[in-house]
């Protein structure tokens, strides 16, 4: 069953995620590679649901960690209920729109099994749409998932990948004409009006800081109402609805 919801006042927040660079020097951009990268040693609870955010150059930063933050918080007891990582294709130091340099906690080859996959975006689409390692591994985790979440332009790279073709989904404000016409197996909801559409194991935002309310609605489906409403005051996200 499809839900679709409805945040008309969070709108003006996602005019950052856009399919097309707003920096002409983001396109160009290169990371500043190491001799030797060291992954991250994330210690992983066998018994706790896995979230991957999945990272790659010139990933839009606030999308990678809007779910880190949701999922990453334990609950009113202080009890941690899911493992939350980065993920990658490829084993360096990738470098973000605006900058910022991340090292992912795993890689394809050697990745703990993941219930949700998160699919972030970047400025420059094509550039994950036509990375076909990349297109492999989010068809590939999808198998195994339970949740796929994409946000802004990550849409694309779902389209790309055929995995939720006959399935709803959104992309960022005014980018929906182009995800239709790329990809005419999707339905594409109308991003002027929709911010964030779940249909069936995906849910897909508008991006930027929506992709905290998508956030939070998944976690609401995978604990309850009442951790959503903790994890939202632990990290003010409730004042913003003052």
């Amino acid at each position: 069953m499809k839900k679709a919801f409805l945040y008309y006042s969070f709108i003006p927040l996602i005019i950052g995620c856009s399919g097309q660079s707003k920096n002409k020097d983001m396109a160009t951009a290169t990371p500043k590679e190491e001799a030797s990268v060291h992954m991250k040693a994330t210690t992983i609870n066998e018994n706790l649901p896995t979230i991957g955010v999945l990272i790659f150059e010139g990933v839009i930063m606030n999308e990678v960690i809007a779910p880190l933050d949701v999922f990453s918080n334990t609950d009113a007891n202080g009890k941690s209920l899911f493992n939350v990582i980065t993920i990658a294709t490829e084993n360096k130091t990738y470098q973000s729109a605006h900058g910022l340099q991340i090292i992912p906690d795993y890689v394809a080859d050697d990745l703990p099994e993941l219930s949700v996959l998160v699919v972030p975006s970047s400025y420059n689409p094509v550039d994950q749409t036509s990375d076909s390692k990349l297109v492999a591994f989010v068809r590939e985790q999808n198998k195994t998932t339970d949740y796929v979440a994409s946000h802004c332009a990550g849409a694309f790279i779902i389209g790309e990948t055929g995995i939720a073709d006959g399935r709803e989904i959104v992309t960022y404000v005014t980018g929906g004409k182009a995800l239709q016409a790329d990809y005419p197996a999707l339905k594409v909801a109308d991003d002027s009006k929709v911010a964030v559409v779940q249909d069936g194991k995906f849910i897909s935002s508008n991006g930027s800081l929506v992709s905290y309310i998508a956030s939070f609605d998944l976690l609401e489906k995978l604990t309850d109402t009442n951790h959503r409403k903790f994890v939202e005051s632990a990290i003010l996200f409730d004042r913003l609805k003052m």
